[in-house]
């Protein structure tokens, strides 16, 4: 057993304290009443980076909830390594859905509940305890280590794409690793090599003045509740084929190699998603696998739909606006701004000629491809292998981070996703949780990672 092994054995428990310690703090970042836990968590995260012996840790103010900067830089001749994580969280409603309290870490059957516990916390603080395992043991880090955390990623992410563009000698790097992907199976070990972007928008739909009864107006008055409908219908159709022109004229052509691994599938993957569902089947356009569905596909998704009486009872009106939260996935080189001018030219060329709409664009990031035989990704590869005891595959990743692309474009430094989330990990719902096997095996491998890097 190594010297490196038996500290993080006798350190383990302990890690997890500290993991739980950063959980109880409520950093949900959208909601203005937990500014001040936002700014909690901010200081948590520094508090360890000089725990574990970083020359420099601080929070940096921004217009939004601060950053958490740190650095080490003692490590002559070796790369430099940006680490990027989060530590605000989302939303917990419904919270009657909760098994447990959100913010009260519990753990169950080998797993931690929390909101946070998996997306990001966990993911950042089993990195930040690889980091500590090194110092320790070694005295010193294999690499330069620069670390950027925000607590906005929930949130759009405005005031680290600010502070990325205005700061990019700060953050000059060799390379960027982020810690916050996932996993198909626990016995599976994966890179991510591609992401997509996502365009988020609000569409609202003004009918008559003020809300009208149905009795006297009905079939006379337009309804923007019906109209959305109408135009929801025509943006993508029962077979999941999206209706807006020019949508896919950049839509990279996946390689052959991509086409025949998600076509055989033989780790049956596509299986796993619908049991992971609950459902009998895939939804969407079935001539294409599923892994190519959720990783190179653009998606269209309605995620609410607000306007008229929803009460107890009955109220016979029709309401005066509605409107659609919906989103879109976008693979690389199909550009956010650029779709979002396509979408709402769609959007208003669908409305029913009696209603007016408006088309927000409420926030959107870029999609990315990287090449898996950069020295960064061979090193990464080793690591997995070396503690999974198998090579991994590599995935393209149907979420958005969209800091992974602006470190591509700004930084031109190669960006590590690997993450150690599974699918059951409940992100952005009720009872999310976090392998506590994941975290251990997780901060062994990013230890790894950093010895071969260096």
């Amino acid at each position: 057993m190594t010297a490196l092994e038996t500290y993080i054995r006798e350190n383990e428990a302990r890690f997890i304290e500290d993991l739980k310690g950063w959980l109880r703090i409520p950093s949900i970042s959208t909601l203005p009443e937990h500014t001040a836990d936002v700014r909690r968590a901010a200081e948590y995260a520094v508090d360890q980076l000089q725990r574990i012996g970083f020359e420099r840790a601080e929070t940096i103010a921004t217009y939004g909830h601060p950053l958490v900067y740190g650095e080490w830089l003692q490590a002559p001749g070796k790369p430099t390594l940006l680490i990027y994580g989060h530590y605000d969280v989302q939303p917990v409603d419904p919270v009657e859905l909760w098994e447990t309290p959100p913010f009260e870490p519990t753990i169950r059957d080998g797993n931690l509940y929390c909101r946070g516990a998996c997306d990001d916390k966990g993911q950042t603080m089993l990195v930040f305890k690889a980091l500590e395992s090194l110092m320790r043991v070694n005295g010193a880090l294999p690499v330069n280590v620069k670390v950027l955390i925000e607590g906005e990623e929930e949130a759009g992410g405005e005031s680290i794409e600010r502070y990325v563009k205005e700061h990019p000698e700060r953050l000059k790097c060799d390379a960027a690793f982020i810690c916050d992907t996932g996993m198909p199976a626990k016995d599976i070990p994966s890179l991510i090599y591609a992401l997509r972007g996502i365009t988020y928008t609000e569409v609202e739909v003004q009918g008559a003045k003020r809300d009208l009864h149905s009795g006297i107006y009905g079939g006379i008055a337009p309804n923007p509740l019906h109209a959305l409908a109408i135009i929801i219908s025509k943006l993508k159709d029962a077979d999941g084929h999206i209706h807006i022109p020019g949508l896919y004229d950049k839509l990279r052509q996946p390689t052959q190699i991509e086409k025949d691994f998600w076509s055989t599938d033989t780790l049956g993957i596509g299986e796993m998603l619908v049991k992971e569902m609950g459902v009998s089947q895939t939804s969407g356009e079935n001539e294409y696998p599923p892994m190519e569905r959720i990783g190179a596909r653009p998606t269209l998704e309605v995620h609410g739909i607000a306007g008229g009486f929803v009460g107890e009872g009955a109220k016979t009106v029709i309401p005066a606006v509605a409107t659609a939260k919906i989103s879109l996935r976008l693979p690389a080189d199909l550009k956010s701004e650029e779709v979002f001018t396509l979408f709402e030219q769609a959007v208003k060329a669908a409305a029913p000629s009696d209603v007016t709409v408006q088309v927000r664009n409420l926030h959107g990031g870029e999609g990315m491809l990287v090449e898996p035989d950069s020295p960064p990704m061979v090193a990464a590869t080793q690591a997995l292998a070396e503690v999974y005891g198998k090579e991994p595959i590599y995935l393209r990743e149907g979420g958005s981070i969209p800091i992974a692309a602006l470190f591509d474009e700004i930084l031109k430094a190669p960006v590590v996703m690997m993450g150690f989330g599974l699918p059951d990990d409940n992100l952005h719902a009720p009872n999310e949780k976090y392998s506590l096997d994941q975290f251990s095996r997780g901060l062994r491998v990013v230890a790894s990672f950093l010895q071969k890097l260096g």
